[in-house]
């Protein structure tokens, strides 16, 4: 059974409505073919902290810039974190999201992470909730559109030196998406990287912060360069063993129907999809392993077929079919290149779930409006 809107602190947000409010016909037009990331809802969620006060403030108010001091904490340390997730339009006209809990949670570990006053899940919670019901209409009800919620926190104290912020701001903006890659579902080509690392032991890999993003662009933008569309990271102990995409995990499928995943160590993050994604694999009879993956051996196994598929998960992409792997020494089809049977059926079967077209048997579906 999904869950209802369970009490949250959203009745506690003042509702401050933009004086520039957006006119139907312009609206609808942005919702009509939505990219990923690039047009905003009329409003944002935020909470203001300060030491010795907590957390205090709560409104939505008027989507638009922020005003910084040149000396704003964030701008020189990098003290912030973030999350992703999705409201989905059901066929009633009712409005979910998927798995919040685990975001909120998430978030509050980011926080302790990078030294930031952890957010209640009343709160997390409440914020977006308050968000989707100020933006109703801004929520698409395309094929393969959603409502994309960006959570995030900033430090947001004027200072120069090195401690943690004293001041913190979070918000919540959101964006009507579709598909995160342009083409639709297709099998994308990675690269796998030997010389950069996402994150290493004791680091923040763990944590979803924007630092961890930054150190993977170069990567990533060298992996456009030898024609994939993602990079791979490899562990930054060894340099052998598989970590994750730069935004992205990733499951092998062996050609005995078995699922492999690089283990949650700390320098991997802990991705919600990923974590559902075992589970529907799990209670499909697939034998679930989290366990270290060299290379070699994925490489060993694209080549005698013992591997049959490899594909990336995450909140913006879902699941993504892995159809080539490439390297300096290496290039290598996945299969026939194509998405392989399992690939294309956990996808539909979590699409499926979050928007509301199968049984939510996990209770992983969470009301909005």
């Amino acid at each position: 059974m999904s869950t209802l809107a369970a009490p949250t602190s959203a009745d506690q947000f003042e509702i401050r409505l933009t004086d520039t409010p957006v006119d139907p016909a312009t609206r609808a037009a942005a919702l009509d073919s939505p990219k990923f990331g690039t047009v905003f809802t009329e409003h944002m969620a935020r909470i203001s902290y300060r030491d010795g006060e907590g957390w205090h403030d709560r409104r939505v108010e008027k989507y638009g810039p922020l005003q910084l001091d040149p000396a704003t904490a964030v701008l020189h340390y990098a003290q912030e974190i973030f999350e992703g997730l999705k409201a989905y339009q059901h066929a009633d006209g009712s409005v979910w999201t998927f798995r919040p809990q685990a975001n909120a949670a998430r978030f509050a570990r980011s926080a302790q992470r990078l030294a930031l006053p952890p957010l209640s899940e009343a709160d997390f919670l409440g914020s977006i909730t308050a968000l989707v019901q100020t933006d109703r209409d801004w929520v698409p009800s395309g094929e393969e559109t959603s409502l994309y919620l960006r959570p995030f926190m900033y430090a947001s104290e004027s200072f120069l030196g090195v401690r943690p912020s004293l001041e913190a701001e979070y918000l919540v903006i959101a964006s009507p998406v579709g598909p995160y890659f342009s083409g639709g579902l297709k099998p994308v080509s990675i690269w796998v990287d030997t010389e950069y690392h996402r994150a290493g032991a004791g680091g923040t890999g763990a944590a979803k912060c924007g630092g961890n993003y930054a150190a993977s662009l170069l990567p990533q933008q060298n992996a456009y360069a030898k024609g994939c569309e993602q990079v791979c990271f490899l562990d930054a102990t060894t340099n052998t063993l598989l970590e994750e995409l730069g935004g992205m995990n990733i499951v092998v499928i062996g050609a005995d129907g078995s699922a492999s995943t690089p283990p949650v160590s700390g320098s991997i993050l802990e991705g919600v999809t990923r974590g559902s994604i075992l589970q529907l694999l799990s209670d499909a009879g697939h034998e679930v392993n989290e366990r270290p993956i060299p290379l070699a051996e994925l490489r060993a196994g694209i080549e005698d077929g013992s591997v049959a598929e490899v594909f990336a998960c995450g909140t913006a992409a879902v699941v993504t079919p892995i159809g080539r792997l490439a390297s300096d020494d290496f290039d290598l089809t996945v299969g026939d290149g194509g998405t392989g049977p399992v690939t294309g059926r956990i996808r539909a079967e979590l699409t499926d779930i979050q928007y509301g077209r199968a049984t939510d048997r996990h209770g992983w579906l969470h009301r909005l409006v």
